[in-house]
């Protein structure tokens, strides 16, 4: 058995068409600022498919950057007049910072309000206390991957490898909020590869490449790697990978997601989402159903 192929480019493309769909019926345009510190190529990468994504969904992009020599104290200035710029919807500091600034106090200034990535300490509460917030993009990307697959995931037994505020706990609260029954497993988890044979939905988010091998995954289980590598290929190249060993797993599983082309995209359809959520509930106005 060959797993289906969980296209996540595909299903963020459609997103991103309801998404540009949405704003074209609003009464006016909202706004992402994405806030870039230093000259992290990968960052740089990041933030650029943001900006196009953006542009294209018919909002407007402000993007910000400073040197990699900004003191703390100037990064947390543009953050902070941002939140207080009532033309600005949505706020995404692109993470990580450079070296000897800290992120916690950066995202500190950050409004609640505007902060479509679900990072501040009051997004990851209201996500805890199950009230209405903006989620984070990644674990929401994945709950979505999911329901294409399974609709309905009330009672199922979904095993998420990772503990990170990033992913790995906003992820297993996500899954909660579904009626799946959720299982977090980490470094110290006893026997990881049993207990992954146990799940209907596994999603490793560790960051550790080819790490889920095929005899982890119980037959026909549907696999959502978040996990992104770059590893050496021998020749002087190098490609990105998952979590996953995929070209093992895909015999196992009933359906997976590939790496590139799974989670990723869905992370920024997903932060384009939160930030029409922003524009309208910040404006009193109804947010589309998304």
């Amino acid at each position: 058995m060959t797993a289906a192929l969980i296209d996540g480019k595909a299903i963020a493309a459609s997103l991103r068409a309801d998404i540009a769909a949405a704003v074209a019926r609003l009464p006016d345009t909202p706004t992402l600022a994405v806030v870039l510190v230093g000259d992290n190529p990968a960052s740089q990468v990041y933030v650029r498919s943001k900006v196009k994504q953006t542009e294209e969904a018919g909002m407007i992009s402000k993007e910000l950057r400073l040197p990699a020599t900004a003191t703390q104290a100037e990064v947390e200035a543009v953050v902070q007049e941002l939140s207080a710029d009532p033309a600005v919807d949505g706020i995404l500091v692109q993470l990580p910072l450079p070296a000897g600034l800290d992120e916690a106090a950066v995202l500190s200034r950050l409004d609640p309000a505007k902060d479509v990535d679900g990072l501040t300490e009051i997004s990851a509460g209201r996500l805890v206390l199950g009230k209405p917030g903006l989620r984070p993009c990644t674990p929401e990307g994945c709950v979505i991957l999911a329901k294409s697959v399974h609709p309905d995931l009330a009672g199922a037994h979904v095993v998420v490898i990772g503990r990170s505020i990033l992913v790995g706990k906003p992820a297993a609260l996500l899954f909660l909020e579904q009626n799946a029954t959720v299982s977090m497993a980490h470094s110290r988890t006893k026997d990881l590869p049993a207990l992954c044979r146990s799940a209907d939905i596994l999603v490793p988010a560790v960051g550790r490449p080819l790490m889920v091998k095929a005899d982890w995954v119980r037959p026909g289980a549907t696999v959502i790697d978040v996990g992104i590598n770059r590893i050496d290929q021998g020749d002087g190249k190098s490609r990105l990978v998952g979590d996953v060993d995929f070209e093992a797993v895909k015999e196992v599983a009933g359906a997976i997601t590939p790496v590139p082309g799974g989670v990723g995209p869905m992370t920024i359809a997903c932060l384009l989402r939160n930030t029409v959520i922003a524009a309208c509930r910040r404006r009193g106005w109804a947010p589309p159903a998304l």
